[in-house]
């Protein structure tokens, strides 16, 4: 089991009574809910971060050259 530290987190009222009855009904303890709810958000965070690594190599394309690319093309 990894090594486990302890914080004090403050949740809106009806946060956090949608966590104690989710805790309920899924035999799950409010951390282990929190816990998996911060993994998830920070996984994604991390796959952002590869994308935005990935295409900084791309052409950069300035706003006013995809409009004219769109008025061109007769999309506007």
């Amino acid at each position: 089991m990894p090594t486990t530290k302890r914080a004090t987190v403050y949740f809106e009222a009806p946060i956090h009574r949608a966590l104690r009855l989710k805790s309920a009904e899924t035999d799950a303890s409010v951390s282990d809910l929190v816990n998996a709810a911060v993994r998830r958000s920070l996984a994604e965070d991390a796959e952002d971060l590869a994308a935005f690594r990935e295409r900084a190599k791309e052409p950069r394309l300035t706003f006013e050259a995809v409009v004219r690319d769109l008025k061109k093309r007769g999309k506007l």
